[in-house]
């Protein structure tokens, strides 16, 4: 292993802690824009109780607890599944290639939490403080 790789290694825990954070705040948006229309408004008004409404939940509390980095695996496989969920039912039917259909970013999401489900929190997490991986 050369001094690069060694280097780049010991990087790799808190990157990952960095990858969970940047993810949840970005997944917390669109709840925060569905739920309360900030940072700007969503494209219709959205429903309690509405399967859209159930989204924005997970995505509010889910990217929030993903944040901080409490519940961090079971949070980001649930997170996964609603990205997985969000893709077949709200793009996949608009066409075969992702770029055209819209659906880049619900897959993107989709991968990086089911990784961060299986790597975890990271050291910077509340999940590391109490021990708990």
């Amino acid at each position: 292993m050369s001094a690069l790789e060694s280097s780049l290694s010991a990087w790799q825990p808190r990157l990952l802690s960095v990858l969970r954070i940047i993810s949840g705040l970005l997944f917390m948006q669109h709840g925060l824009m569905k739920l309360f229309s900030f940072p700007g408004p969503f494209m219709r008004p959205v429903v309690t109780g509405e399967l859209i409404w159930f989204a924005a939940v997970i995505e509010l509390v889910g990217g929030a607890l993903l944040v901080i980095g409490l519940f961090t695996r079971p949070v980001a496989f649930i997170a996964s599944g609603l990205m997985a969920a969000a893709y077949f039912m709200g793009h996949a039917g608009k066409g075969f290639y992702p770029i055209l259909n819209g659906g880049n970013l619900a897959i993107l999401y989709c991968f990086v939490f089911l990784y961060i489900s299986a790597a975890g929190a990271g050291p910077w997490s509340v999940d590391a403080s109490r021990g708990r991986s």
